[in-house]
């Protein structure tokens, strides 16, 4: 196993607003709490302890266990369930959809980047405890994002129709995607583990949480995993007072909407992820999930006859705090009200909308948690380390967007100098005689001058690309190579972990798999990890 590293930046796969947090630049201090370097949490650890208290603990330690129920669950996760209670236990949290079956491959890497952190952490700081929890998000209700994944270039997807927050969803209709699959898995060891294993998620379970948590469970709780499911009535209540506050002050509107405008300010090039609404809340029942509103003096879910005034809809809440559910602006709130949390690992784009929350977390006095880009990671097999070796290819090279990964290994393999740099370096040089010159007699000319240089190095960048287009028809079979090899790398021209499932590479390495990831990653090691297995 080979492990090299490229910063993030040099990619071109992530945006300037994550390249400059990761870069630690002044203008983005203000929007998060500590940056996630090891010498950083134990400011954090105490900050937390001050905020959770010891029936939270209970309640989340509890509610867990229940969810457990029925499932093999290994000793390290039981004792980490049960160590929530002690006052010196904190989490380190991912959370991710409930992807058909993970879904693509960066479902792995966020998870073994919380299991690394936590054991890192644990090394550093011995008498506390650590957990890595993966929080399935069971109230989303994006289907058409879940519904599918993706094996050798194929899609295979559940078709069916959806309603309500994806958790209880049943998994009817699964058995055909399995049929589909199992044909082209093949017969080896590895391809009828697969089966069995998507066979006694799927099929043997009624509803996608259910499911996604034995899935989860199965490929993790060798290191202590502890996946939640935050849809639960005793986990809302604890939840209330923060809910109530959202219907009758709308704070989150109001703080989000503030750094959104300064976050724009800093840099016209920091995308805004999330915008608030006045209420960020849905109403769930089975089969319903719609937002909440406030009109006309009355609070009303969309597209319901469902409606309140304040007294009725603060009672039905305490009632049935299960209904309320956060949206993406107040989920990260909710997380870290009812987990003893000090860091979330998430994406790129993750990252960006935490960036905007930490005001209104300040607004509500809860610990703004550190924020760790998860590990990003393009896995190799040997045989194709081996193919950029002897074909040139290095990893600056492979991250490169398809025209621009032929431009520069035809040049760089080429027995001509198609680069006509020089000239046209050599061609300003002469223009700017001629612009002195006229400048000298007629200033009138100067125009007359400009359109011709322009003529000239237009002409040249012609001659440079028809050069360029011939040699890379006499030099096709090795620019076909390096292509393949390249979109066998980053399918559909995307990072293979946003696109390919895990399925592929457990065919090939089965059991080793996951122990590979555990012993390559490392979560605090900032930049972009190629891994040849």
């Amino acid at each position: 196993m080979q492990q090299e590293y490229l910063p993030f930046r040099d990619t071109g796969y992530f945006s300037k607003l994550i390249c400059d947090y990761l870069d630690r630049k002044p203008d983005l201090q203000q929007f998060y709490n500590r940056f996630p370097v090891l010498d950083n949490f134990k400011s954090q650890i105490e900050e937390k302890a001050t905020s959770f208290n010891a029936q939270s603990r209970v309640i989340l330690s509890d509610t867990i266990k229940k969810q457990y129920v029925g499932l093999d669950t290994s000793e390290a996760t039981v004792n980490n369930i049960e160590n929530l209670k002690l006052e010196q236990t904190f989490t380190v949290t991912t959370g991710h959809q409930l992807n058909l079956f993970t879904g693509p491959l960066y479902f792995l890497f966020k998870i073994v980047s919380a299991i690394n952190l936590a054991k890192q952490l644990k090394t550093k700081h011995p008498n506390y405890n650590f957990v890595p929890v993966y929080w399935m998000a069971t109230e989303d209700h994006d289907f058409d994002e879940i519904n599918y994944f993706n094996f050798k270039g194929k899609k295979f997807q559940w078709n069916r129709t959806s309603s309500g927050a994806v958790g209880e969803l049943s998994t009817e209709g699964l058995h055909e995607v399995l049929d589909l699959f199992a044909q082209d898995l093949g017969e080896s060891a590895n391809a009828k583990t697969l089966k069995q294993l998507f066979n006694d998620a799927y099929l043997k379970h009624d509803n996608l949480a259910d499911a996604t948590r034995f899935l989860a469970n199965t490929l993790f709780k060798d290191y202590g995993l502890v996946i939640i499911d935050a849809n639960a009535r005793a986990l809302k209540q604890l939840f209330i007072p923060y809910v109530e506050k959202e219907l009758t002050q709308q704070i989150s509107h109001s703080t989000v909407g503030a750094t959104n405008d300064t976050l724009a300010g800093t840099c016209d090039a920091y995308n805004i992820q999330v915008n608030p609404r006045d209420i960020n809340l849905f109403y769930i029942t089975k089969n319903l999930r719609e937002r909440i509103v406030f009109e006309d003096g009355i609070f009303k879910v969309l597209n319901t006859t469902l409606q309140w005034d304040k007294r009725e809809l603060l009672k039905h809440l305490n009632e049935m705090p299960k209904r309320f559910s956060p949206n993406v602006i107040m989920r990260p709130l909710y997380q870290e009200v009812i987990l003893p949390n000090l860091c979330y690992i998430g994406g790129g784009g993750e990252l960006a909308y935490w960036l905007q929350l930490k005001a209104y977390f300040k607004a509500v006095a809860i610990p703004f948690p550190m924020l760790l880009l998860r590990n990003s990671v393009l896995i190799k097999t040997e045989k194709q380390a081996e193919k950029l070796n002897k074909l040139n290819v290095l990893n600056t090279d492979v991250f490169l967007k398809r025209d621009a990964f032929i431009n520069r290994k035809v040049r760089q393999i080429s027995n001509i100098d198609i680069d006509f740099s020089e000239q046209k370096k050599h061609l300003k040089s002469q223009f700017e005689n001629l612009y002195k010159l006229a400048e000298q007699t007629d200033a009138s000319f100067i125009g007359a001058v400009k359109a011709q240089e322009e003529k000239q190095l237009k002409g040249l960048n012609k001659l440079e690309k028809r050069l360029l287009k011939a040699q890379k028809k006499a030099l096709s079979d090795q620019v076909s190579r390096m292509t393949d090899i390249q979109n066998e790398l980053f399918p559909n021209g995307s990072l293979q972990e946003r696109n390919t499932n895990f399925s592929e590479f457990y065919l090939e390495f089965g059991s080793q798999l996951i122990p590979a990831l555990i012993a390559a990653l490392k979560p605090l090691h900032q930049e972009f990890t190629i891994l040849t297995l």
